[in-house]
C-alpha cells in the first residue's frame, strides 16, 4: 500500500532562517550606532542584546557591526542585510494593515448584481454613498437577469443581487428594500404623449418590448393578464439588447418599451416616459446574499442598504403605499 506523508504547514520561529525580533533588534543597533543607546531605547539588558545580535550574525555567517569601545560601525555587508530587513519589515506591517483594513471592510472588493438602471432612485443613492464612504473598496456590477444573478449569489460569484421580488429565492437571505414604478417608453409623437400616466388597458393592443434581462416571468406573467383583460390578445417580445438600442426601437415606432422608474431618469432622444398608473403597476425590489458569505465589505453594504430603505421610506420616497 502507497503511504501518505503528512506535511505540517505550522512554521515556528526556529524554522525561520533567523529570528524576526533579532533583526528589529539589529536595525535599532544601526540606527543607534551604539548597544548601550540601542539597548535602553529597546528597554532590554545590553547583554541580551548583543547576544541576540551575535546570534543572528551567526546564522548569517557574517558580521553586521564592528565593536569598538566608543561604539559600532556597520560591515559592509551589515548595510546591504539592514537596508533589505527594513524593507521587508516594512512590507510585512504594510501587509498586516491591509490584512485588517480588508478584515474590517475598509478594503477589498464587492461584486454586485442589478436588473435595471442605477441611473436615479434607491440603488443609485446607495452605491454612490456606499462608495463614497468606502473608497478603497473596489465595486463591480454585473447586470442581467435576476434568476441567474441568484444562481451567481449561491457559487459566490456575486455578493448580492438587486432583483425583483417575485424571483423564487432558495438558500439565500433576502430583504425587501424599495419600490418603484414601471414606466411606458412612448414615441415622442405617440398619442398618448398628451397624458400625464397611462393605464393597462390605453396600451392593450400595442407591440411591446421588454429587454431579456429586465424580463422575469411572473413580472411578464402579471403584464400579459393585465394587457389581455376585454379578449385583447397581448403582444410582448423579449430582446436580447441594451438599455438604448431599446429606446432607438421605440423612438423608430417599432413598439412601446417596459421599464423602471430609475430608467426613464435618463434623457433618450425620440422617446418620453409615462408612469403606469395602476396599482399592479409596481415593481418591488429586494436584495440577495448567500448567508455563507463572510466578505466585511458584503456586511457594511447591507448595513447601509437598511439604512437607507428606512430614511427613504420615513422621507415618502418609493414607498410602495406612496405609489399610485
Amino acid at each position: 500500500m502507497p503511504t501518505t506523508t503528512k506535511v505540517s504547514h505550522r512554521i515556528s520561529r526556529r524554522d525561520l532562517p533567523f529570528d524576526p525580533i533579532s533583526v528589529a533588534r539589529a536595525l535599532v543597533v544601526g540606527d543607534c550606532l551604539s548597544f548601550r543607546r540601542a539597548a535602553k531605547l529597546l528597554g532590554v539588558q545590553q547583554s541580551a542584546l548583543s547576544r541576540s545580535v551575535s546570534a543572528l550574525e551567526d546564522k548569517l555567517g557574517v558580521s553586521l557591526f564592528e565593536r569598538h569601545r566608543t561604539g559600532v560601525r556597520v560591515t559592509n555587508a551589515g548595510v546591504h542585510f539592514l537596508q533589505q530587513a527594513r524593507d521587508a519589515l516594512a512590507q510585512l506591517e504594510s501587509a498586516a494593515a491591509t490584512a485588517k483594513a480588508a478584515g474590517t471592510g475598509a478594503l477589498g472588493y464587492l461584486d454586485i448584481g442589478i436588473v435595471f438602471s442605477i441611473a436615479t432612485g434607491y440603488l443609485h443613492d446607495l452605491i454612490r454613498a456606499y462608495a463614497t464612504e468606502h473608497p478603497r473598496i473596489v465595486i463591480q456590477l454585473r447586470e442581467g437577469a435576476g434568476r441567474a444573478h441568484v444562481e451567481l449569489v449561491r457559487s459566490r460569484r456575486v455578493d448580492v443581487a438587486f432583483v425583483l421580488d417575485s424571483v423564487e429565492v432558495v438558500d439565500c437571505d433576502v430583504t425587501p428594500l424599495w419600490a418603484e414604478r414601471i414606466f411606458v417608453v412612448l414615441p415622442q409623437e405617440h398619442v398618448l404623449r398628451s397624458k400625464e400616466a397611462v393605464n393597462w388597458p390605453d396600451i392593450q393592443t400595442e407591440r411591446l418590448l421588454v429587454r431579456r434581462p429586465e424580463s422575469d416571468p411572473a413580472l411578464c406573467y402579471r403584464i400579459t393578464q393585465q394587457l389581455t383583460k376585454g379578449n385583447h390578445a397581448a403582444s410582448v417580445q423579449k430582446l436580447d439588447i441594451g438599455r438604448g438600442t431599446l429606446m432607438h426601437l421605440v423612438a423608430m415606432g417599432l413598439g412601446l418599451g417596459l421599464t423602471s422608474e430609475a430608467t426613464a431618469g435618463i434623457r433618450f432622444p425620440g422617446v418620453i416616459f409615462r408612469p403606469i398608473a395602476d396599482r399592479d403597476g409596481v415593481l418591488h425590489f429586494c436584495a440577495v446574499w448567500s448567508p455563507h458569505n463572510d466578505n466585511p465589505a458584503l456586511r457594511r453594504f447591507l448595513s447601509l442598504a437598511r439604512t437607507l430603505a428606512k430614511q427613504r421610506k420615513k422621507n415618502g420616497l418609493n414607498d410602495p403605499a406612496e405609489i399610485r
